[in-house]
């Protein structure tokens, strides 16, 4: 019989699943204070990076919010998310970001290319409708993100090439992720007006300038993310 490989779950993963469980259970109520990283660390026998990770993960989720100066508290959250399996929701550490989007922006700005030159009407037309989704979603988080991955692998969709397509969506769950976080960082209209950007080059057919705007967009979203753990 052949098994399934395992893969091995690091210390960070395992730190936010367990505040995970106990936010989902209620012994976490919203308003609680967690105990501060140090504390945290010494309580799991774990590295404060470790810890660092686990929180920026639940925060990804909305289950936890950062206030500078005072620590991080437990969020009235939205009964749906909590559904969300934890593992899709994992920020990743900087190392992953890095990764993920090395693989985005090899990807993606092909792909922004490709739809540029081949996509149909009816492509157009979808990217289009998850442009709009995105600044209908204001202040509707979730709906935001769902327009915000719906835009980008519309885009994927168009480029009419069915591997490109479908590498795309084998990434869709880190891209969620990533993106999830995103929105709390990063300024809705300057967000939108990134991916606006990207479907005007599209829908003028402009190839060059379809890239050079996915590659601008990722760019600065790496470097958000990236800068975010950093403050951590």
């Amino acid at each position: 019989m052949a098994f399934k490989r395992i893969k091995p779950k690091k210390i960070y993963e395992i730190v936010a699943e367990h505040l995970y469980e106990s936010i989902k259970k209620g012994e976490l109520p919203p308003g609680t204070k967690l105990d501060s990283i140090e504390q945290l660390a010494l309580n799991f026998q774990v590295g404060r990076s470790a810890i660092r990770e686990a929180l920026s993960a639940l925060r990804s989720m909305g289950l936890v919010e950062m206030r500078h100066g005072e620590g991080t508290y437990v969020k009235q959250f939205d009964p749906s998310l909590i559904a969300i399996p934890l593992s899709n929701a994992i920020l990743m550490n900087s190392e992953d970001i890095a990764h993920l989007f090395e693989v985005r922006k090899i990807l993606e700005t092909g792909a922004a290319a490709a739809a540029a030159e081949n996509g149909s009407c009816q492509d157009i037309k979808d990217i289009e409708k998850a442009l709009r989704a995105m600044k209908s979603a204001k202040e509707n988080r979730a709906m935001g993100e769902k327009a915000d991955l719906s835009f980008h692998l519309a885009i994927a969709k168009a480029s009419k090439n069915p591997l490109l397509a479908t590498l795309t969506n084998q990434v869709a769950d880190m891209m969620a992720a990533a993106i999830r976080e995103t929105i709390l960082l990063y300024s809705t209209e300057a967000l939108y007006q990134e991916h606006a950007a990207i479907y005007e080059a599209i829908k003028d057919k402009n190839g060059s300038g379809a890239r050079n705007a996915m590659s601008l967009h990722l760019s600065n979203v790496e470097v958000t993310l990236l800068d975010s753990l950093a403050e951590q």
